[in-house]
């Protein structure tokens, strides 16, 4: 068997099942051969090789060294055709937790970083995250053995975890009493690893979660026990960093205290001014898109309920001038985010639907327009069904906004 003769097709990793880390691992070391991280995934990759190359060719015996020479060999070949490329020279390194789709990998790359771990446990936003960074991220971060992939000396963690409630009743709210949290895996990390820097992001509602017990709890963890200068939180809205989207959001900023940082100013909004109209879809779109006939009098029904009640709550359609709500991916997500647009020329419907298509131009966002609402550009890969993309668009940072404050960080690390 000839390493040149091995066809490239055979390693194109899909996702699979969250508890083999191999293919992880292999996609890893190929992402990393340059910078000596690679080391943490190369025994999983060789055996990812092996693996394939038996079944393959099952008449040869497939040693380790042929499995390295086709591990190297393959390097040069599965990373043409990624849509987002790290640097070639790097200025920084950092990891990607809870990283979902990869909002916070495209924002620090676009700052010349290098993103040397990531973990996601939703096997779809680890097929989109494949597709747009040729890398499948590993599953589950709050198993040891997921933790023990995490390379050494990286310069950023970078986690969006989800907000969980401590039970620290009658206790100081310390390190220990965050166990059984998301957030209890994010500060072991930070324990055992000490990046020079911590970026987090939460939903706006984490600040008065359990009357601002969650909150005051995460920072003296930071503070205290994991010895890290925390300036206070800071809310920022998506709007004010170029999205016509209005998304509030917690970012929570940390140094390790040793490196004498003692001071940060969050980024001040941009004066661009962008409205939905610079985000809607160029062309007309599918009829799929628009709401029937029964179901925008359902909305209006229901909307009418609330109001009659002194409520607020019901659908709206956004003017092409306006901005848009937040875009979530339950409730009234996409109904909070209708819009007005009487290209439609085939009204002929291609789900089923009760009723008509309606003649009024009402449709929902396509996933194409959520995802420019969140600072994606057009030629990031949507790989899903609508209805995953709306969710992972949905649970996604807004990337913009996450650059502005990650370049805040990083010149404060490395421009003194």
């Amino acid at each position: 068997m000839e390493i040149e003769d091995i066809d490239v097709q055979l390693f194109e990793v899909k996702v699979v099942e969250p508890e083999n880390s191999k293919p992880a691992s292999f996609t890893h070391y190929i992402h990393n051969h340059k910078n000596g991280v690679s080391q943490f995934y190369k025994k999983d990759a060789l055996a990812h090789v092996k693996e394939i190359l038996s079944k393959e060719y099952p008449e040869n015996e497939i040693t380790n060294k042929i499995a390295e020479e086709a591990l190297q060999y393959l390097i040069f070949d599965l990373n043409k055709s990624v849509p987002f490329t790290a640097p070639e020279k790097p200025k920084f390194k950092f990891i990607d937790l809870f990283a979902g789709i990869g909002g916070f990998r495209l924002a620090l790359q676009n700052l010349e970083g290098k993103c040397v771990f990531t973990s996601e446990w939703d096997k779809y936003s680890k097929q989109t995250y494949k597709a747009n960074f040729g890398e499948i991220p590993f599953g589950d971060i709050t198993k040891s053995k997921t933790k023990s992939y995490i390379p050494d000396n990286f310069d950023v963690l970078c986690a969006g975890f989800p907000c969980q409630a401590f039970s620290i009743a009658g206790r100081r709210g310390g390190f220990e009493d965050t166990r059984g949290t998301l957030f209890f895996d994010v500060a072991e990390i930070i324990k055992e690893k000490q990046p020079k820097a911590i970026f987090l992001e939460n939903v706006k509602g984490l600040r008065n979660h359990d009357k601002g017990k969650t909150l005051a709890t995460i920072l003296n963890v930071l503070r205290e026990d994991l010895n890290y200068y925390v300036p206070e939180p800071q809310i920022i809205n998506a709007k004010e960093f170029g999205v016509p989207q209005n998304r509030e959001r917690i970012f929570i900023v940390g140094f390790r205290k040793d490196l004498g940082i003692t001071d940060f100013e969050y980024p001040e909004p941009t004066n661009d001014t962008v409205v939905l109209d610079d985000i809607l879809e160029e062309n007309e779109v599918s009829v799929k898109y628009y709401l029937s006939t029964v179901y925008v009098q359902t909305l209006k029904n229901h909307r009418a309920r609330h109001e009659s009640k002194g409520n607020g709550f019901g659908y709206e359609i956004i003017p092409n001038d306006g901005i848009a709500n937040a875009v979530v991916c339950g409730g009234m997500g996409r109904e909070r985010n209708l819009v007005y647009d009487d290209r439609l020329t085939n009204f002929k419907p291609i789900t089923n639907i009760s009723g008509e298509v309606n003649r009024e131009g009402i449709r929902k966002m396509t996933p194409r327009e959520w995802a420019r609402l969140q600072g994606f550009p057009d030629n990031f890969k949507i790989v899903v069904s609508d209805a995953q993309a709306y969710k992972q668009f949905g649970n996604s940072v807004a990337v913009p906004a996450i650059q502005a404050t990650a370049e805040k960080i990083i010149k404060k690390l490395f421009i003194k």
